[in-house]
């Protein structure tokens, strides 16, 4: 099964910028292509970073400098995998159980509305990433007749957009993202009930 993993090499991350300046979200986010990487080769599976620009990793790279939706759909032969570049808390355990059921459509959707993974094994699915991605999709899989699994993982489902997520990454990542942000002076602080990331230099 070909896996893709999606990745905007220019100027990622816009949404963090309130937390980290232009190159370190760059290299953040480097840092977290890594580590989804290396964990859906820990199962077995070689990952192809369809990239908007070259980028430097261990691994196959498609440069397509379209939209996320165009791009993905251009590459989606079944059975095919999408696993998004910024799921830093994702283990191959997670992963396999997105690979687990034989659905002809399998979602993995994102706490905030969006397609974090998923595979295909029908040929007349396509993907559209715009709006509540995750709503589209299942409406997608039923107008095509696809049998359809979801799979409710919280380490799938988080992904990291805003400076809010960069908690998670520190309490439950185990990869270069958590390591990087520790190096860059970030903790997770317990404040008014809540707990969130904050740099200390």
């Amino acid at each position: 099964m070909a896996v893709l993993v999606p990745f905007a090499a220019d100027n990622p991350k816009t949404r963090l910028e309130k937390a980290l300046e232009s190159a370190e979200r760059a290299d953040f986010a480097r840092a977290m292509l890594r580590d989804v990487c290396e964990t859906v080769a820990a199962t077995g599976r070689e990952p192809t970073v369809l990239a908007t620009a070259p980028v430097d990793v261990p691994h196959p790279v498609v440069v397509d400098d379209r939209p996320l939706t165009e791009a993905v759909n251009a590459r989606l032969e079944p059975p095919t995998a999408v696993v998004m570049a910024d799921l830093a808390l994702a283990t191959p355990t997670a992963v396999e159980r997105l690979f687990a059921p034989d659905a002809d459509v399998v979602l993995a959707p994102g706490l905030g509305g969006g397609t974090n993974a998923a595979v295909v094994r029908h040929d007349a699915f396509a993907f559209d990433y715009h709006g509540v991605s995750i709503r589209d999709h299942r409406r997608r899989a039923r107008e095509a007749g696809a049998d359809l699994a979801t799979v409710d993982s919280f380490r799938l489902a988080v992904d990291v957009d805003e400076p809010r997520d960069l908690v998670e990454v520190l309490l439950h990542g185990n990869g270069r993202g958590r390591e990087w942000l520790r190096d860059a002076g970030f903790d997770a602080v317990a404040t008014d009930g809540r707990v969130e990331a904050r740099r200390g230099r």
